[in-house]
């Protein structure tokens, strides 16, 4: 019998919880993680993961990290090895961190600065919105019909094939959410995120993560990487580079990387905490495969999931 492929998944902003990081697995390398992220930031875990902190982009993108990866360690330790790797957003650094591509160290370094950095670009009056029942390209047409360059607003995640987020200011937001209502969206309306992810306007952003990421000594990935951009797999380490740098102003094409994988033969999908956001997007668009995740299902039943696969 065929081993059964497996791809493990990591989420990002939007997945977060107060409290999320005393929710991971009991198991030794998660502690030397959280004390590894407790001594590079120079701060006590637990108020990285406060009501207060998680209010702020940086911090979130800090946890999403920590959680992921020390859950990772633990499959890394038993020698359960997924046959590939995907990130959503934020989510592609710990992906690029279980690949061996860059150090947890180097990670955590790299987020802290695009949390910074993406908090410092806008200022006030910016947002993203999310849009059921419409496509990329009918949502591309209304986009570029408003379209002003005083309210700017960017098609941006492709999360399903009718599940579509946008970035932009505010006031052009609301104007699509208006519009959109009484032109064939199912729904439509503001998330709470204060910055305008994956959009043009941090290309500033993009270009600062670059520089930074030329500074390091990247490896090669040992588990290929689903892009968020390009939806091809990553087998080289500069591919890895440019994608992490670029994934802050280019849209997120979740539903094609997924829809990569499970062309690859991908048949099971497990997701790293915190949240079950992309494992039930994976179970929606492909109900015959079998997916997971450490936040709702026992980290036990996914050893067992992939020790028998």
């Amino acid at each position: 019998m065929d081993t059964l492929k497996s791809a493990f998944l990591f989420p990002g902003q939007g997945s977060q919880y107060e409290g999320m990081l005393n929710n991971l697995p009991a198991d030794p390398v998660v502690k030397e993680i959280l004390e590894e992220s407790s001594e590079i930031l120079n701060t006590h875990i637990d108020l990285l993961h406060s009501k207060k902190a998680l209010s702020t982009t940086k911090a979130v993108q800090q946890c999403l990290l920590i959680a992921s990866v020390a859950t990772f360690k633990i499959f890394e330790k038993n020698g359960l090895i997924p046959n590939y790797v995907a990130g959503h957003s934020v989510g592609a650094f710990g992906a690029a961190t279980a690949s061996g591509v860059i150090s947890f160290e180097d990670a955590l370094k790299l987020v802290t600065l695009r949390g910074e950095l993406m908090e410092n670009t806008c200022g006030e009056g910016y947002g993203m919105a999310v849009v059921l029942g419409l496509d990329e390209y009918q949502l591309s047409d209304i986009v570029n019909k408003l379209f002003l360059e005083s309210e700017p607003v960017y098609v941006s995640n492709r999360n399903a094939p009718t599940q579509v987020t946008l970035s932009g200011s505010l006031a052009g937001l609301q104007k699509v959410i208006d519009y959109v209502k009484i032109h064939g969206a199912t729904s439509a309306q503001l998330l709470n995120v204060s910055t305008p992810s994956h959009s043009p306007l941090f290309d500033r952003v993009s270009q600062e993560l670059l520089i930074e990421l030329n500074k390091l000594e990247l490896k090669r990935p040992k588990i290929p990487i689903s892009s968020n951009i390009t939806s091809r797999l990553l087998m080289q380490a500069d591919a890895v580079k440019e994608d992490l740098a670029k994934s802050i102003c280019y849209p997120v094409r979740w539903h094609d990387a997924v829809n990569l994988l499970y062309e690859s033969g991908t048949q099971i999908f497990i997701e790293m905490p915190p949240g079950d956001v992309l494992s039930k997007l994976a179970q929606q668009a492909f109900s015959e495969v079998r997916t997971m995740s450490i936040s709702k299902n026992s980290i036990e039943d996914c050893f067992y999931v992939m020790s028998n696969s």
